[in-house]
């Protein structure tokens, strides 16, 4: 049975639901992309034109803090060595999106210059639906 999508296993306190899922398209990707640079997270900050996309870099590359919010973790190992990855958000973004269920998807274009899959050919997006969940 194919993969529908991949959900992140639950970060935040208090709660036992996915917030964040990656399409199989962007798991075939970020795999790609983790055998080329390594262990890779998800930064996706709030604001316009790249600001607005999920931006995909090399573990660590990109420093979080108090003022990010870790919303899930993936395992893209597909049952070898761990593939941990994590998916971030700023406080303030998700402080607007807390009500939405994020899905990391990928489509033909160029992404920003700083996030990997710019030289793909592929930029990441988010889909996002409203959870029929309370949040």
């Amino acid at each position: 049975m194919p993969l529908d999508k991949l959900d992140a296993g639950v970060t935040l306190p208090g709660e036992d639901f996915s917030r964040v899922a990656l399409t199989p398209a962007a798991v075939q990707l970020l795999r790609k992309l983790w055998l080329q640079h390594g262990p890779l997270m998800f930064h996706q900050s709030g604001g316009c034109c790249d600001g607005s996309a999920p931006m995909c870099y090399p573990a660590g590359e990109f420093i979080t803090g108090s003022s990010d919010v870790l919303l899930g973790l993936f395992d893209l190992s597909d049952g070898l060595e761990p593939q941990p990855l994590e998916f971030w958000m700023s406080r303030e973004q998700f402080s607007y999106w807390s009500h939405t269920h994020l899905t990391v998807d990928v489509v033909p274009g160029r992404g920003s210059g700083f996030s990997v899959e710019a030289p793909e050919g592929k930029r990441f997006l988010i889909r996002s639906a409203l959870m029929d969940w309370p949040a």
